[in-house]
């Protein structure tokens, strides 16, 4: 059965490896709905953190396949326990002061924050997980969307550390 799949990927921070992941993803037929990359908590190491798509026999595969590439040295299927994922999205949205109280109101709502604030629009910072992400871009859509930006999901294992 297919359903998504969170995955944590600590590699070697050299040149070509996000390539090389994100190459054998491809070869596979996942399409990667999300990736982040950046500093672990050891020094030369990076965290990459992928969504994706598939049954659970294609991800091992995938996974196996990952343990092959040099500069892999851990891949973790981190939705097959209970974990903490958020994901950041900047939102550019027409917001002419007549506006304003009213998406300040869903900015309220949603436990966000404006960060910018310009002539004719507002920028909106919004933390949480995927759900909360397309809720706010849905509610801010009728006032005028000019610009979205999103990072992709980060995620952590809950509880105890490993």
């Amino acid at each position: 059965m297919t359903h998504k799949h969170t995955i944590s990927v600590l590699v070697n921070n050299q040149p070509g490896v996000l390539q090389r992941v994100s190459g054998l993803f491809g070869r596979r037929g996942f399409n990667i709905e999300s990736i982040t990359v950046g500093e672990s908590e050891e020094a030369g190491l990076s965290r990459m953190v992928i969504v994706t798509t598939g049954d659970d026999k294609t991800l091992e595969q995938v996974s196996k396949r990952l343990y092959k590439l040099i500069d892999v040295i851990k891949v973790v299927d981190l939705s097959s326990n209970p974990m903490v994922a958020r994901e950041l999205a900047l939102i550019k949205v027409s917001a002419e002061p007549s506006a304003r109280p009213e998406i300040l109101g869903v900015v309220e709502t949603f436990r966000a924050a404006v960060v910018d604030i310009g002539p004719s629009s507002i920028i909106v910072q919004v933390v949480g997980d995927s759900e909360k992400i397309d809720a706010m871009v849905e509610s801010l859509k009728p006032y005028g969307i000019k610009e979205l930006s999103r990072t992709g999901a980060t995620a952590m294992i809950r509880g105890a550390v490993k």
